[in-house]
């Protein structure tokens, strides 16, 4: 008998858990090992492959392919994850791929996100909460995106990179680097800091004083024509007096890869 909320077309696997209220659309799949949480919606044409776990009042359009095997050469099918959490927008054709066994193992997408046509999340990214992917943005694997992030439509991130948090990635901007928090990117291919992302700030309740404290840290980064050391030494003396610059900085000195300047 067909358990409530699942189309008479769609495959359930007996292993799947489904919470209270999930919807399952016609002619979607739900592999072995998913477990789905209550309220979220799945529209027709998907497939949800395990280990995946997708937490509560998500709403996965149709078309997506989730949880799939990781598109590495290394994967060599041990188990691996991907974990979803909740009040995520998952919109047609996405596709979201589990860990590597040598790259942590999980693929993490937090809470409240957009993640709209085409967009592609490769294995062992961490995407934080409240980010927009617009339609064909894509993540190579490894890739960290803070909470707030903004990526333009068809922008790319090379794997490895760092996305801080309240960063904006503009139409087309293929990033090889580290691009701090707060930090707009736009331009040519390639992407060159253009400023911080003022608007979207206000929008957050960032008051005044906070953004010119901003500002000026954006300024000693890339506008005064400084070292990374000396910048850094700089921005040393401005945190004392700003958490946002103090923020920014412990982002800079935690990276491997270089900065996007």
């Amino acid at each position: 008998m067909t358990r409530a909320g699942v189309h008479p077309n769609a495959l359930v696997d007996p292993s799947a858990r489904l919470g209270e209220g999930v919807s399952i659309g016609p002619f979607t799949v739900i592999g072995a090992e998913v477990e789905i949480g209550d309220g979220t919606v799945i529209g027709p044409h998907c497939s949800v492959h395990g280990p995946t776990r997708i937490g509560r009042d998500n709403r996965i359009v149709g078309h997506a392919a989730i949880g799939g095997d990781p598109q590495d050469k290394k994967y060599r099918g041990e188990r691996v994850e991907l974990e979803i959490g909740d009040r995520n927008l998952v919109r047609e054709f996405v596709t979201i791929n589990r860990g590597t066994g040598d790259g942590g193992g999980i693929t993490r997408i937090g809470h409240d996100n957009w993640l709209l046509a085409y967009t592609h999340v490769a294995h062992d990214c961490r995407v934080g909460d409240h980010c927009v992917f617009s339609n064909n943005a894509t993540l190579a694997g490894h890739v960290e995106i803070g909470d707030w992030v903004i990526l333009s439509g068809f922008a790319g991130a090379h794997q490895f990179c760092r996305v801080g948090a309240h960063a904006f990635l503009g139409k087309g901007v293929l990033v090889s680097g580290d691009v701090p928090p707060f930090t707009m990117v736009a331009g040519d291919e390639q992407g060159r800091p253009r400023g911080i992302n003022s608007e979207g700030l206000k929008r957050r309740g960032f008051d005044g004083e906070r953004i010119a404290a901003i500002k000026r840290a954006y300024r000693t980064l890339y506008v005064a024509g400084l070292p990374l050391s000396d910048a850094k030494q700089q921005l040393a003396e401005q945190a004392a007096s700003s958490e946002d610059v103090r923020f920014l900085l412990d982002f800079i000195e935690g990276g491997e890869r270089p900065l996007v300047r």
